[in-house]
């Protein structure tokens, strides 16, 4: 899996009220009106401008705080590519694979990353290319790919056991 994109970045200990405010937690149910609100507090600018395939660059602990998922699914609603951090918290990394929003934490590359460049991340090669250079990051484990490739891990668990 191949996905380039334009860089919106972040620094360390973005948390999910800044993702997507808390206030919307159980008012926000649409996928549009969850979409407008992502990254609001934080920059203003992005679910206006984000494009299909933009990746996001964090810091360290990206997505701490609540357990809320809107925080994952608001950036997957607005067709974010992937989200590349120094390290992520369990909850929103976990929440971010259920979904089918590629999650990988390279702190090599999210700390030579800048704001605007394009970068791409080759799954297969378990690389990330920026102006920088290359940056590897582990490999993913063939069911995270196959929940991130099926689009959520209900959906991914629907095709298993189609196919069982």
């Amino acid at each position: 899996m191949f996905i380039t994109g334009r860089v919106w970045k972040y620094g360390d200990n973005v948390n999910t009220d800044v993702i997507f405010p808390g206030k919307y937690t159980y008012t926000v149910t649409e996928r549009a009106e969850i979409a407008r609100h992502a990254l609001e507090d934080l920059d203003p600018t992005f679910a206006a401008n984000v494009q299909a395939g933009d990746v996001i660059v964090g810091g360290r602990n990206f997505g701490c705080g609540s357990s809320r998922e809107q925080a994952a699914t608001c950036l997957l609603y607005n067709n974010v590519g992937a989200v590349i951090a120094a390290s992520f918290s369990r909850i929103f990394y976990r929440n971010a694979l259920n979904n089918g929003l590629l999650a990988i934490a390279c702190p090599a590359a999210a700390e030579a990353i800048q704001a605007g460049e394009t970068v791409t991340v080759d799954t297969e090669r378990h690389v990330i290319r920026c102006a920088a250079g290359e940056f590897a990051f582990p490999p993913l484990s063939a069911s995270v790919m196959g929940i991130v490739e099926a689009g959520g891990l209900v959906a991914y668990v629907k095709r298993r056991l189609a196919a069982a």
